[in-house]
């Protein structure tokens, strides 16, 4: 059962502009300590915060929120997993809002995915509710 859907458009230009107006203090607004050095290791640091900021918003908009509603930036996170493959946390409003959301009986799965073709970053995000199973 898909519980939400989000997509969103990040222009890379203009994360740069901001990286280079505000620095360090955009960043630790904005994304956590692990996406921080995962951007601050690539080659293209403002496409990969990009994809990240694009993650967030679309996180936002599949919990039905947007960010206006009490969802803090850092409430939704994106790491990777050794494959490669992003996979989003969320924490604080973000998880409250993901529980309420979730019917009983389910668990929720935060699907997404991430690209760049420049100057544009691109996110997805669906957030299914699978049944949780007991023991055999």
């Amino acid at each position: 059962m898909i519980l939400g859907i989000g997509t969103d458009l990040a222009n890379i230009e203009r994360i740069q502009g901001t990286l280079d107006r505000f620095g360090d203090r955009f960043g630790n607004r904005v994304f956590t300590e692990i996406e921080q050095a995962k951007a601050e290791c690539r080659a293209d640091t403002a496409s990969t915060y990009a994809k990240r900021w694009a993650a967030k918003e679309a996180c936002s908009k599949a919990l039905g929120t947007g960010l206006r509603m009490g969802i803090a930036w850092k409430d939704m996170a994106v790491s990777n997993l050794r494959t490669g493959q992003p996979v989003m946390a969320v924490t604080g409003w973000a998880k409250d809002r993901l529980d309420e959301m979730t019917p009983e009986g389910h668990e929720a799965i935060i699907h997404v995915t991430l690209t760049d073709d420049h100057p544009w970053a691109q996110a997805f995000v669906v957030i299914e509710a699978r049944p949780v199973t007991g023991p055999d």
